[in-house]
C-alpha cells in the first residue's frame, strides 16, 4: 500500500495521540467524498448468497465523480435520502441492500469500514469441499455459521475526541495518519480538502480494534521526538526555507519508513468492489502468510485509486492478534483443503496442538466432539 499523490506533514501530539497530516498539492475536483447520516440503532445489510450483515452503522459514504474530469458540484456535507427501509422496530433497525450500491450514473454509496469488516469476515468462510470425518456436523453444513468481531468506537478511545478538537487542519489537507502511543490506529484520505473538513470528526465515529482502545487506556503520552534546523547554518531566507523543506522531509521518511511500515509499503490482497470510470474503489487486507506477518501489525481497509495509482480515498482498521491468528491458521486450514493432519504438519504442529489453538480462537465448535475431547487429553495429561 503507496500513498502515491500525497505528502505527510508534522505530526501534532495531544497526549497519547499523535496525528499526521496527510496533503494533496494536486487537486482535480473530479471525485468527491461525503457523508450520509443513519439514526437507526442498528443495520443489516443484505449481501449475496442470502447472508446478512448486522451492525451499528452511523453513516454512510456517498462516492460522485465526472468522467470527463470535471469538478463534481458540492451537494453539501450530508447527502439526505432514505437508504434502505425500517425495520419492524421502526428507526432501531434498518435494512439495506448491498455493502456498495450504485444510486444514479455517477454517483455510489458505500459503507465506510463496514465494507472492509464484512470482506474480512467473509474470509475461509465456506464449509470444506471434502466430507472430513474430523468436522461436525455443524461445519460440514454451514461452515464457520455467525461469525462476529466487535470493535470500539472511537468516543471510546480516550483522547482521540480532544486531539481532533484541537488539531490545526493544513491547507491542501486531505487526510490523516493516526497514532495511539505510537501505534498506527487508522489511515483515512478523501479526495479534496473541502470534504476533509467536512469529515474530519466522522473518525469520532469510526470504530477501532481492541489493541487501540487499550493503548489510548493504558498510556497518556507519545515518545519524545523532535527534529530541528541549525540556526547556525541559515543565513538568510533561502537557507531556512531550504532546511525546513529538509525538515518536513525527513518526517515524511520517518513516519513512512518507521513508524507505518505495518501498512505503508506492505503487500495487500486486494479485491475490486466497483469500478467508476478512471476510478476503482477497492477493499483489502495485508498479507498474512507466514509467521513473520502474524508477529507483525496488520490492516484491513477500502482505497479508492485513480487509473495512475493515485490514492483518492483511503480507510483502515488496525485488526487484534486474535484477528491476525484466527485468519493465519484459517488460511493455512483452507490452504491444505481442510486437511487437518496436512495443516499441522504444515505448522510444525501435532494435530492435537492445531485443535487446541483453534479452540482458543473460538473455532472448536468446527471439530467433532470426541476429537476435542481427545486432543485436550493427550495435551494435558
Amino acid at each position: 500500500m503507496l500513498l502515491k499523490g500525497l505528502e505527510v506533514a508534522p505530526s501534532q501530539i495531544c497526549g497519547s495521540i499523535r496525528i499526521v497530516p496527510l496533503i494533496r498539492r494536486k487537486i482535480r475536483g473530479d471525485l468527491r467524498l461525503q457523508r450520509r447520516n443513519y439514526d437507526a440503532k442498528y443495520s443489516i445489510v443484505s449481501l449475496e448468497d442470502d447472508m446478512q450483515y448486522m451492525s451499528y452503522i452511523p453513516h454512510g459514504m456517498v462516492m460522485s465523480w465526472n468522467d470527463d474530469g470535471s469538478a463534481v458540484a458540492n451537494i453539501g456535507a450530508n447527502i439526505i435520502k432514505k437508504d434502505g427501509k425500517s425495520g419492524k422496530s421502526g428507526r432501531n433497525v434498518q435494512v439495506m441492500q448491498r455493502m456498495a450500491k450504485r444510486e444514479t450514473k455517477n454517483s455510489l454509496r458505500f459503507l465506510p469500514l463496514h465494507l472492509a469488516m464484512e470482506g474480512f469476515l467473509s474470509l475461509y468462510f465456506n464449509a470444506p469441499k471434502i466430507a472430513w470425518e474430523e468436522y461436525s456436523r455443524y461445519a460440514l453444513t454451514y461452515g464457520l455459521g455467525c461469525r462476529s468481531e466487535y470493535s470500539y468506537s472511537g468516543r471510546a478511545i480516550v483522547g482521540l475526541e480532544e486531539a481532533l478538537r484541537v488539531f490545526e487542519i493544513h491547507p491542501n489537507q486531505v487526510g490523516v495518519l493516526i497514532y495511539v502511543a505510537d501505534a498506527l490506529a487508522s489511515a483515512f484520505v478523501v479526495s479534496i480538502p473541502e470534504d476533509y473538513l467536512c469529515l474530519h470528526y466522522n473518525l469520532l465515529e469510526d470504530f477501532y480494534g481492541e489493541l487501540i482502545y487499550q493503548y489510548a487506556s493504558l498510556y497518556d503520552k507519545t515518545y519524545e521526538m523532535s527534529l530541528s534546523i541549525d540556526d547556525k547554518k541559515v543565513n538568510n531566507l533561502a537557507d531556512l526555507r531550504s532546511a525546513v523543506a529538509k525538515m518536513r522531509s525527513n518526517w515524511a521518511t520517518f513516519h513512512q519508513e518507521v513508524m507505518s511500515t505495518g501498512l505503508i509499503g506492505r503487500s495487500v490482497k486486494s479485491k475490486t468492489v466497483y469500478t467508476a470510470g478512471r476510478f476503482e474503489l477497492q477493499r483489502f487486507m495485508t498479507n498474512v502468510n507466514s509467521p513473520l506477518d502474524v508477529n507483525n501489525e496488520n490492516h484491513i481497509g477500502e482505497v479508492i485509486l485513480r487509473d495512475n495509482g493515485e490514492v483518492e480515498y483511503l480507510h483502515t482498521y488496525r485488526l487484534s492478534q486474535q484477528q491476525i491468528n484466527r485468519v493465519y491458521y484459517l488460511g493455512k486450514l483452507d490452504e491444505n483443503n481442510w486437511n487437518i493432519s496436512q495443516t499441522a504438519k504444515a505448522l510444525l504442529r501435532t494435530d492435537e496442538e492445531f485443535i487446541l489453538i483453534m479452540e482458543e480462537l473460538g473455532f472448536g465448535y468446527l471439530f467433532a466432539q470426541q476429537l476435542r475431547d481427545k486432543a485436550r487429553k493427550k495435551v494435558f495429561k
